[in-house]
């Protein structure tokens, strides 16, 4: 069974658009295409993109896929939340930094008026 890179790969060569092409338009080297191909795991939403240039329904062959939209597992569900927490986490972590910064600035400048 074909894995994402390799059915972008069939895809593109079957389409008639040349590799150039499809890279050209979202903004890639040829070279980036080739890693692609050997990707296991490309995200949907770039495989989506890749079906709008081409004119392709990827959902036949990527079952995460329906009709331009995709499904996301609870796998990937698990993985977004745990991006949103770390992301989440370090905002906390700034601003309580920013904060400190802003209160140190406050008390050098009341020392100096002194």
């Amino acid at each position: 069974m074909l894995h994402r890179g390799e059915i972008i790969e069939k895809a593109i060569r079957e389409s008639g658009y040349s590799i150039t092409a499809v890279a050209q338009r979202l903004g890639k080297s040829r070279r980036w295409m080739y890693f692609l191909f050997e990707n296991p795991a490309v995200p949907l939403d770039l495989i989506l993109q890749i079906g709008k240039i081409l004119y392709h329904d990827f959902s036949h062959e990527i079952p995460e896929i329906i009709q331009g939209k995709f499904i996301v597992s609870e796998h990937e569900k698990g993985m977004v939340q745990e991006d949103a927490a770390y992301w989440k986490d370090k905002y906390y972590q700034l601003v309580d930094e920013h904060l400190e910064v802003v209160k140190q600035l406050r008390e050098y400048e009341k020392k100096g008026k002194e």
